[in-house]
């Protein structure tokens, strides 16, 4: 359940679906922009989650970026593991802080062939993204790639797709901002 959706007005007529660079993406059948989810517990918060992954369309010529900001312990990889598991992920979703990055195959028929799950909270600069093949897997538009920390690695980061900032309200809930 969602409590508050703030931000761009939705009306009957916002329907219409928009293109992926115009910054407006579709969920449940609604145009958001500019848009701040508020979820009052964990259950809405993954269910949040699965309505944006279900909403991601591929891009046409190079990987789908999606960055998550958000202080630690704010929920990026609570958000990763219920977008993944709404995308038939069936591998435990865990942070990948250590290992900098994990990959999942994606069932067949989706729009993505791969869920390209990143945590640069331990890199110092973009160039640390290298090692990792992260260009050539933005070059890939069955990719869909999930990065925490993106103000980490700002300095080599393509515009993302979707900017995503989770804060965390003094009640224990959580607020999705997009962008």
């Amino acid at each position: 359940m969602i409590v508050a959706i703030v931000g761009t007005a939705i009306t009957e007529d916002s329907k219409t679906p928009e293109s992926q660079d115009s910054g407006v993406f579709l969920i449940e059948g609604y145009n958001m922009s500019m848009t701040e989810v508020t979820a009052p517990n964990l259950d809405a918060f993954e269910a949040e989650a699965a309505r944006f992954a279900r909403a991601l369309t591929a891009n046409q010529e190079n990987a789908t970026l999606v960055t998550l900001s958000g202080d630690l312990g704010a929920g990026k990889t609570a958000f990763t593991k219920a977008l993944a598991a709404a995308l038939g992920v069936t591998d435990v979703i865990t942070s990948p802080t250590f290992v900098l990055e994990k990959i999942y195959a994606l069932p067949e028929g989706g729009a993505f062939k791969r869920l390209i799950h990143i945590d640069a909270y331990r890199l110092e600069k973009g160039a640390e993204l290298a090692p990792l093949g992260f260009d050539e897997s933005m070059k890939n538009a069955g990719n869909l790639i999930v990065l925490e920390w993106p103000e980490k690695v700002a300095d080599s980061l393509p515009k993302a797709t979707h900017a995503l900032t989770i804060g965390v309200l003094p009640d224990g809930g959580r607020t999705i901002s997009y962008a």
